[in-house]
């Protein structure tokens, strides 16, 4: 092809070939029952992955091609679902194995497996332990806050049971990082939330989710709706709690989203700085050291990021299994292929060649990038479609913390030798 996305640039990164998957061993079965999650509709999506396990063949199939296809200096496996322990050890010794058997002389294997955590026993740490995974442990705050979504199959809560896992974790000496979900229910409580997890967990790596899914989210991919059915920003339509509202009853308020990330960050900056790594916080830091994000939602281009599913599918991300957005399968074609084709790297270069001019004339454009284009469910003042659900927050935020994120990266431009801030291995999740 000769069109510009046949040679990607920003795309590719250097040095080597590097890209990073999420793989779905178990596709998006689990073992809980939460309200706002949006992989277990996979199951029943007209055209989509379906249920069933990653069958051995495929695992084989998938490491061999992954190792393949990067050239950089290391290949991170990351194991989510659904609930990616549910295929047990055995599975992911045989993981270890196919790992051991493929990789290249001088590039390091790495593997994190996110989870909710209500499967681990000792035998599971002492594995962990063993081979080096990083756990990005399911945790959405105090119990009461926890458990107002992520209950069991019969609706039983699960806060007890996630708090062993990690005392497990911690007894083994297995790294941990907690990702915790921004919903409607626990944004109103930042400090509850951000306390709990710096004091009672000890979590050192905390990474924040905000929960936006549009209505009919279970059928509809992102960028096919109705654009000119999209709300106008600072509509009642806009919020969560209006009837016809564009988002689900459970997803976050962008005002209180933006309050939310502001008093974290000012408890963070007075108590953690240098202690306790936030992933919005250190990724603002960064960018404003002239370094990239580290975290895709605030990258300039997106797409480097698939998902493989348990049948060997492979999707242009984790939010976009969807028949729209499938590249192929492991059996038709390498990993590598798909990854850097022209659809997937248009698809990646689309983040910021599609934002309206309401965003290239922001004054935060640097910091944000449009975010998630997945929460771009609203439009701009003068009816542009592309605005991102989340834009008020975001700027809430921004407009609080930059004066202290300027002087931050100040101190940091002082150090000598140049300090860059710590970039520490997390569980991707986008």
């Amino acid at each position: 092809m000769t069109d510009k996305y046949s040679a990607p640039s920003k795309f590719r990164s250097q040095p080597g070939t590097q890209f990073h998957v999420m793989a779905k061993p178990a596709g998006s079965t689990c073992n809980l029952d939460c309200k706002y999650c949006f992989y277990l509709s996979k199951e029943t999506l007209p055209h989509g992955p379906g249920t069933g396990e990653m069958s051995d063949e495929t695992l084989e199939l998938f490491i061999r091609q992954y190792i393949d296809g990067v050239s950089g200096p290391s290949v991170v496996f990351s194991w989510q679902g659904g609930e990616p322990t549910l295929r047990g050890l055995d599975f992911f010794r045989r993981v270890v194995a196919l790992q051991k058997k493929y990789a290249k002389f001088g590039q390091r294997i790495e593997n994190d497996l996110q989870t909710n955590g209500v499967l681990l026993d000792e035998n599971w740490a002492a594995f962990l332990k063993e081979h080096r995974f990083l756990v990005g442990l399911s945790i959405d705050g105090p119990r009461e806050l926890h458990d107002r979504f992520r209950v069991n199959k019969g609706g039983a809560p699960t806060f007890d049971k996630v708090m062993a896992a990690a005392n497990l974790l911690r007894k083994f000496g297995v790294p941990f990082n907690t990702l915790t979900c921004v919903h409607r229910f626990n944004a109103s409580r930042p400090l509850d939330v951000y306390r709990f997890l710096r004091s009672e967990l000890n979590a050192t790596y905390i990474q924040f989710i905000p929960i936006v899914q549009a209505k009919g989210f279970e059928t509809t991919a992102p960028q096919t709706w109705d654009a000119s059915r999209l709300p106008i920003v600072g509509t009642p339509q806009a919020r969560p709690d209006h009837p016809d509202a564009v988002v689900t009853d459970w997803s976050v308020d962008p005002e209180e989203y933006g309050y939310f990330l502001s008093r974290v960050f000012d408890e963070w900056r007075r108590k953690d700085l240098g202690k306790v790594l936030v992933n919005h916080f250190e990724t603002l830091v960064a960018q404003h050291l002239g370094l990239p994000s580290q975290i895709c939602i605030y990258s300039e281009v997106c797409g480097k990021g698939v998902a493989v599913e348990h049948d060997g599918s492979v999707y242009s991300c984790d939010h976009y299994v969807y028949p729209e957005y499938r590249l192929g399968t492991l059996r038709e074609k390498p990993l590598a292929e798909m990854v850097f084709s022209p659809t997937q790297v248009k698809f990646g270069y689309a983040k910021s060649e599609t934002l309206p001019a309401y965003c290239r004339s922001c004054s935060y454009l640097k910091d944000c990038w449009g975010e998630c284009p997945k929460n771009r469910l609203i439009r701009t003042p003068d009816g542009e479609p592309g605005l991102n659900y989340l834009c008020a927050g975001l700027k809430k935020f921004y407009r609080h913390a930059l004066p202290e994120v300027e002087r931050i990266a100040g101190e940091i431009r002082k150090q000598r030798p140049p300090l860059e801030p710590r970039a520490p291995r997390e569980v991707v999740v986008p």
